[in-house]
């Protein structure tokens, strides 16, 4: 069963977003912050992340980063509910981040995560290539 990573400030989204992830069969560690994120990584492998890019008084883009630091090919999907998601696509440690605009409809949320790990899993051989 994949695991997924879901860090959002936001009590009820969150609980949205595990409903629907073990609706669709995927296995769910949740955070609120970056150190809460940071540590279930830390103590569990993940197969994809959904992060909330505005987290109270920190940087979704922040552990975005530390994560792909951590695990380059980490399948990762960037929710906002501004338009802000821009900057992801000028970010190269962002490459490869699907960006999902909320409020997203559960199918949505499963697509892009598929399409996360999707475009993780055709970077691999370029990565090992390179």
């Amino acid at each position: 069963m994949p695991r997924v990573l879901v860090v959002d400030d936001q009590k009820d989204v969150r609980a949205m977003i595990i409903m629907v992830l073990k609706l669709s069969h995927f296995e769910v560690s949740e955070a609120e912050n970056i150190k809460g994120g940071l540590q279930a990584f830390g103590e569990a492998d993940f197969d994809a992340a959904v992060v909330d890019v505005f987290l109270k008084d920190e940087s979704g883009f922040d552990l975005i980063a530390a994560l792909r630091e951590r695990s380059p090919g980490l399948p990762v999907v960037a929710v906002s509910g501004l338009a802000t998601l821009d900057a992801v696509a000028r970010s190269a440690e962002l490459s490869s981040v699907v960006c999902l605009q909320k409020p997203f409809r559960p199918v949505e949320l499963i697509r892009a995560i598929e399409t996360a790990r999707g475009a993780a899993a055709q970077a691999a051989p370029k990565r090992a290539a390179g």
